[in-house]
């Protein structure tokens, strides 16, 4: 058995997101010597792009340079926006933190497990609390009343409502000291409604995990590292786990280093914790991993459209707000949210397309495309500009509760592993959903209506493939009854590697049909809520065998 003085930590978490900073938290407060290791790198309110036009402060691609907050991976059936950086997703998230409804809890992955929905109530309560959540979006503008508009015209207007959004409102602009924890935490700026909060808040009124949990795991001697990519965890034979890193996006001279610690949390989001786990099962790092790994990866059965008009309208200022507002239900597992980017940050409308129907083979897709291009080229043009994208629309995130999914596995491509996925357990994950079309539609009518400017509905061109967008990438690593069906318990060990945990969004066994953050910390408030503190009994009861 390895001793305690052989460890150089108790504990390293991989990963700064929402589950590894609740972890850093919570831990450190319990005595544990911890060390996060960040890919990204570390933000002040001044180093975040001031559009996203910016592309080495907005984009991560550390080998090219490009060291920002947005992720993009790909896989066959979907195309995935990620963050990156010291507080992950919350850095360029929308700041949303919806709790889902009944149908995530008594999902049959895990409802048989406990009452989740009465087990994590007190735990969403902390998260809230500490996530600085405002029940309701407090202010009204153009954007608010068309989605309003677009509810009633579906017939859906009983299931509008203001988002719930973690933002310092404050007065606007106003620097003041710290309104959330006795003086604790950093000083705050009152929001200034500039609509950037997905290329990353320069104002200091974003709840971002760097504002509460990272911040005050630090004062209280948790030791983050940033631009630290995690590439080996092994199981060491006598217990414990070494962990080996190297310098993000480093070509040559990549400065590996290796320590030991007795527990490892994963919570480099779906995608990291995936590919980790994957390749230390392959490679014998992580031998007792379930074969279920990569099962149940979900997408939040998610879609990406939108309404654009060809100019901007003058008597609407669509860019105006934080990036999420207002939402509605336009069927019982279907969520429609409005999204924008500030003034400038029009990089993303790169991805949209002229709107073409799903469940048609992709050469019908591909022709209808050139024929409504062809039918009125100079309006295509107009509405496919780039210039002022940002100010001429409003992006429709469509969200289900459906119980479809993707099964992830590792695939070796010119002599490098990499994540590929098939269709998996459930419905067919959807390529398109034709209530995000709908949605799509209903908002554009409303955006003409206001505006008096020519407005249509738009997709997006991977959709145009048959590939969905997500910015909700979930699960593959969830929590089960057994090895069988799962990776996790439901304390978050790992099968058969018990001092092993995964804590982020890779554990979520479920479509929420919502926006996960606050799931996602309400999950790992819960998780670290059984850790003892250090030098107590353990009062989890032991994995069972079968492995």
């Amino acid at each position: 058995m390895t001793t305690a003085s052989a460890f150089d930590e108790d504990v390293v978490i991989v990963g700064s997101g929402f589950g590894g900073s609740v972890s850093a938290l919570r831990l450190v407060e319990k005595g544990y010597r911890v060390r996060v290791y960040e890919a990204g790198r570390r933000f002040e309110d001044d180093d975040f792009a001031k559009t996203n036009w910016n592309v080495r402060r907005y984009l991560w691609a550390p080998r090219l340079g490009c060291f920002g907050v947005q992720r993009i991976h790909r896989l066959p059936h979907v195309m995935i926006l990620a963050g990156a950086g010291v507080g992950g997703g919350s850095l360029n998230y929308a700041n949303t933190l919806y709790q889902p409804g009944t149908a995530f809890f008594m999902d049959r992955q895990w409802r048989d497990l406990r009452d989740w929905e009465s087990d994590l109530a007190p735990h969403y309560a902390t998260a809230k609390r500490m996530l600085g959540v405002v029940d309701r979006y407090p202010h009204t503008g153009p954007v608010e009343r068309i989605m309003a508009g677009a509810a009633d015209d579906l017939g859906v207007a009983d299931t509008f409502r203001r988002a719930p959004v973690g933002v310092w409102f404050g007065k606007p602009g106003e620097r003041v000291a710290d309104p959330y924890f006795g003086g604790e935490g950093p000083d705050r700026t009152g929001c200034t409604l500039c609509g950037n909060c997905m290329v990353g808040c320069r104002v200091g009124a974003k709840n971002t995990l760097m504002k509460n949990y990272l911040h005050l795991a630090e004062r209280r001697g948790a030791v983050i590292e940033p631009l630290r990519t995690v590439t080996e965890v092994r199981a060491l034979t006598g217990g414990g786990f070494s962990v080996t890193t190297q310098r993000s996006g480093r070509w040559l001279a990549p400065r590996r280093r290796t320590i030991r610690a007795r527990q490892v949390v994963l919570a480099a989001g779906t995608w990291g914790t995936q590919q980790l786990l994957h390749r230390m099962k392959a490679n014998g790092a992580l031998p007792h991993v379930s074969d279920a790994v990569g099962r149940l990866t979900r997408t939040n059965s998610e879609a990406l459209d939108g309404a654009v008009a060809t100019r901007v309208p003058k008597s609407l200022e669509l860019a105006r707000g934080v990036a999420i507002t207002t939402s509605f239900h336009i069927d019982e597992r279907t969520h429609v949210e409005n999204v924008r980017y500030g003034p400038g940050s029009n990089l993303m409308g790169a991805l949209a397309s002229i709107m073409v129907p799903g469940g048609v083979p992709l050469r019908r897709r591909l022709a209808l495309l050139v024929r409504r291009a062809l039918r009125a080229p100079v309006r295509q043009m107009r509405l496919g500009s780039l210039r002022r994208w940002s100010e001429r629309g409003i992006i429709a995130l469509v969200m289900q509760t459906a119980d479809n999914s993707l099964t992830l596995s590792l695939r070796r491509r010119f002599g490098r592993s990499g994540l590929t996925s098939a269709q998996g357990h459930g419905e067919p994950n959807p390529s398109h959903l034709p209530q995000a079309h709908r949605a799509a539609e209903a908002i554009a009518r409303r955006v003409e209506q206001e505006g008096g400017v020519t407005t249509e509905a738009r997709g997006s061109w991977p959709e145009v493939f048959g590939i969905p967008l997500t910015a909700h990438f979930l699960g593959g690593a969830v929590i089960s009854g057994s090895p069988a069906s799962g990776v996790v318990d439901e304390f978050h060990r790992v099968w058969g590697h018990p001092d092993l945990h995964v804590v982020d969004g890779a554990a979520v066994p479920a479509n929420p049909g919502v926006n996960p953050s606050l799931t996602i910390t309400a999950l790992a408030e819960r998780a670290m809520s059984y850790w003892p503190r250090t030098g107590e009994a353990d009062a989890r009861p032991a994995q069972r065998s079968g492995m």
